[in-house]
């Protein structure tokens, strides 16, 4: 008993998860690296578990102030994916004391010697090309140590804040210039689409006054001809007098009947501008028969 008890004391024992890699040193000396699964170690043999690293995909997010080719200071916020590649797990073991740090130092390197070079504008439009570039630069880089990079996101581009303001001032500027120009034009088709039905309603207007004229015109006509037919030795001049006494005393009457009518005749024509005395005391003013 005393001797199986010596042999568990001389063996080390150790886990390692899903989505892990072992690292395995002889006397300090890297050996293997161990998969997921359990394992056991001689210690007489100076074998040991040194570390173990996670393959799965990690997530650094890097804030970089830097400015721009038009003199704006900025902040870029990029995401970098990354992972410890199995089979090279070794070199990242042992290469890189942290790498978090060395990547951190490459996106500050990269970032600062391509966004000087674009103008504030530009930086949003081809941020996808700062993206890549970084990419191109730590996948050179850091594939030397064991390190996989997945993706690079160009999360968000920050600029100074009085700058952010001027941006939204100028685009509502913009804005508003644009509404004014689509309000004017709207106004002037609006304009001439009324000049349009104005000129066509006094066409159609003047089409039914003609008719209009052209119809009484028709009827007086033919009332002067029957008329002279039934009545002889009368003239033309004197049917058309009775015609103009009718029309003028159908007028009066609808002028009387109407108990809201604001109409007022006065004397007009040059005519009317004399006074004569007439025998039988009454002024005659333009026809209009007044007591004295």
């Amino acid at each position: 008993m005393a001797q199986d008890q010596e042999e568990e004391d001389d063996l080390e024992f150790a886990r390692i998860n899903q989505a892990s890699v072992g690292v395995v040193e002889r006397w300090g000396r890297f050996e293997r690296l161990a998969p997921p699964g359990f394992h056991f170690f001689n210690c007489l043999a100076g074998q040991c578990l040194a570390g173990v690293l996670s393959t799965r995909i990690h997530s650094l997010d890097v804030r970089i102030e830097t400015k721009t080719k038009d003199n704006v200071f900025v902040q870029l916020v990029c995401s970098i994916q990354y992972r410890v590649v199995k089979e090279n797990a070794d070199d990242a073991f042992y290469e890189l004391a942290n790498p978090k740090e060395q990547i951190q130092a490459y996106v500050f390197d990269v970032v600062r010697a391509i966004v000087p070079r674009m103008a504030l504008d530009e930086l949003f439009e081809q941020k996808g090309e700062v993206a890549k570039a970084v990419l191109e630069e730590l996948e050179k880089v850091m594939g030397a140590y064991g390190y996989c990079i997945e993706h690079i996101l160009m999360v968000d581009i920050i600029p100074d804040d009085t700058v952010r303001r001027a941006m939204n001032e100028i685009n509502a500027a913009q804005r508003l210039q644009l509404a004014s120009v689509y309000k004017g034009e709207a106004e002037k088709v609006l304009q001439v689409k009324r000049a349009e039905a104005e000129a066509e309603a006094k066409y159609l207007g003047g089409i039914g006054v003609a008719r209009q004229r052209q119809a009484i015109t028709d009827g007086l006509r033919e009332n002067i001809l029957e008329f002279s037919h039934k009545v002889s030795g009368t003239s033309a001049k004197e049917v058309m007098d009775l015609i103009m006494i009718t029309q003028y005393f159908d007028t009066i009457k609808d002028l009387g009947n109407s108990s809201k009518n604001t109409t007022v005749f006065i004397p007009h024509g040059p005519g009317s501008c004399k006074r004569h005395w007439r025998p039988d005391s009454q002024w005659d003013d333009g026809g209009i028969l007044c007591s004295n």
